[in-house]
């Protein structure tokens, strides 16, 4: 009898202590967007938008992360539906990302909301409990958009409905930014490659964009990406916005390193732009090329920059180069969420219009 009661308790104990099922960060039932670097034992995310999901059963999910500054900001989102925002701590610890699932298959994926500047993070492991099952991975989509941008595009403060543009983790969400809406609208697999300041031949900083957009990481100047990982359908720019915030600002550093005493002509400064273009098309030599910019006061009633864009685009000869200018919004700061909307429903309309895609 002793020995029955025993095997019982041990039986029912095996069910209690069921050990959760482990998911490393470099496990192929990961479908991961963006580009993701690796260090030592653990994946890196340092783009706004970047992204790791999984297909499970399950009532509970857990991740091991580990900011570098303590500063990101995560959606959880789970079956489509963002539930959880994570603000991540510096130290390497496990998160609850999700509880109380119903019996089933589930999709869980976390989604970096915030840009590079607020430091990268190392990705661990997803831990599965509660008897659950690791499911093959999300499949990659057919579909392929990658964005070249500054802080319109990565979502700097979107979500700060004081109205004071708060450049905060807290408000930056670059899951409603126009570039995430525009992609998920299409259900393809996205790529942002953004950075608040930063502009095509001037930025807020030493950095501008031909000199980061090759990087897996914006903050390591020595990783390089290997550009044969990702090839998007349709590539979209819009930078400029800062370009035309500094271009009469020559008593600044960043304009001195740049062009001395002098601000570059018109003609120099589509050059410049078509030169950037010519370095994207030799990486993605079959992809449509968008070259937009908006909708912030670069574009408003009387601005030159629309029409260094357009004349960037036109002059290469390129039939799968294009220019879309967005409207002006006429309001302070950067788009907020219904903007930012209103820009996605442009672009969708010049994509559809110009370089059709099919969403899946």
């Amino acid at each position: 009898m002793r020995k029955l009661i025993l095997a019982t308790l041990l039986f029912i104990l095996s069910f209690s202590t069921r050990a959760d099922v482990i998911v490393k960060g470099d496990d192929a039932h990961i479908h991961y967007m963006g580009r993701i670097g690796k260090a030592d034992d653990a994946s890196v995310l340092s783009w706004p938008g970047t992204s790791a999901s999984i297909n499970f059963t399950g009532s509970s999910v857990t991740a091991t992360l580990e900011d570098q500054y303590g500063e990101n900001y995560y959606n959880v989102i789970v079956d489509g539906q963002v539930t959880k925002v994570l603000h991540l701590s510096n130290i390497k610890k496990s998160y609850l990302l999700a509880e109380g699932l119903s019996t089933g298959r589930h999709q869980l994926t976390l989604f970096k909301r915030t840009e590079w500047v607020f430091g990268k993070t190392l990705f661990y492991q997803f831990a599965i409990a509660d008897g659950g099952e690791i499911l093959p991975a999300p499949e990659t989509k057919s579909c392929k958009i990658e964005y070249f941008g500054d802080s319109i595009t990565c979502g700097y403060a979107v979500e700060d409905s004081s109205g004071r543009d708060r450049g905060i983790g807290q408000f930056e969400n670059n899951y409603l930014s126009y570039a995430a809406l525009v992609a998920r609208h299409y259900n393809a697999e996205y790529s942002c490659i953004a950075r608040s300041g930063i502009g095509l031949t001037l930025s807020y900083y030493h950095q501008i964009m031909p000199e980061m957009y090759h990087l897996t990481d914006g903050g390591d100047p020595q990783s390089e990406w290997n550009f044969n990982k990702f090839t998007p359908d349709i590539v979209v720019i819009n930078l400029f916005q800062n370009d035309a915030g500094l271009f009469y600002r020559s008593d600044l550093p960043e304009f001195k390193a740049r062009f001395g005493d002098e601000a570059p002509t018109p003609e120099k400064i589509i050059k410049a732009y078509q030169d950037f273009i010519k370095q994207l098309r030799s990486q993605y030599p079959q992809a449509s090329i968008i070259c937009t910019l908006g909708s912030m006061d670069a574009v408003r009633t009387g601005s030159p920059w629309p029409d260094y864009v357009k004349k960037a685009a036109a002059g290469l000869g390129d039939k799968k180069v294009f220019a879309y200018i967005y409207n002006y919004k006429n309001t302070p700061g950067h788009p907020n969420v219904a903007q930012q909307q209103a820009m996605a429903n442009q672009l969708i309309a010049f994509i559809d219009k110009h370089a059709p895609l099919t969403s899946k």
